[in-house]
């Protein structure tokens, strides 16, 4: 398998971006849960360490994804026959992830800085962290993932619908292994 995509699937190095940030998106969400959970306990504060740091990972993959198309790869065509709204519509959700996950990142480093819970993470102090509830950034930070969280299952749908709906096999070319491209719908 190339480094760089092809007309008809995704290269190596773009197929390993999409499927570490779908992991640590997985990670983000099921964190973030947990911490609602957990609002207010000393049990917190691992489970935060962990949302904190996954956050980032994804923000940095999500620049080194941008940077990867802008520099140098390119997306493969979309199949032949598809409706002209399947592909707008398709070019639109992966154009709003970029942003609303940086926005995302973005707004969860403002809540932990304006919190001042950003040396109780580090130290492992057993101080309680702060309300996180009362900070704007907080507010802004769950709308986006919530919006996240909505494009990400549209997204999934969507690779489902072509794979065994419409079996064109365009989900197979964001797959990694030859064995699962091989994948009939």
């Amino acid at each position: 398998m190339s480094w760089k995509s092809s007309r008809q699937a995704y290269g190596s190095v773009a197929i390993a971006l999409h499927w570490l940030s779908a992991l640590f998106v997985i990670v983000l969400v099921a964190s973030g849960l947990r911490l609602e959970a957990l609002a207010g306990s000393p049990g917190a504060i691992p489970v935060l360490r962990v949302h904190v740091m996954t956050g980032l990972a994804v923000a940095a993959l999500t620049i080194a994804r941008l940077l990867w198309w802008i520099v140098a790869d390119r997306r493969p065509e979309p199949p032949a026959g598809q409706p002209r709204w399947q592909i707008r519509a398709a070019h639109a959700v992966h154009l709003a992830f970029y942003p609303l996950i940086l926005a995302a990142a973005a707004s969860g480093i403002a809540t932990i800085v304006l919190s001042g819970a950003a040396p109780i993470l580090v130290s492992g102090a057993g101080a309680p962290l702060p309300d996180f509830t009362t900070l704007p950034p907080r507010a802004a930070h769950g709308l986006i993932v919530w919006a996240l969280i909505v494009l990400a299952v549209l997204h999934a749908a969507a690779a489902l619908y072509h794979q065994f709906a419409r079996r064109d096999r365009l989900m197979v070319r964001i797959l990694p292994d030859r064995q699962f491209r091989d994948l009939q719908p």
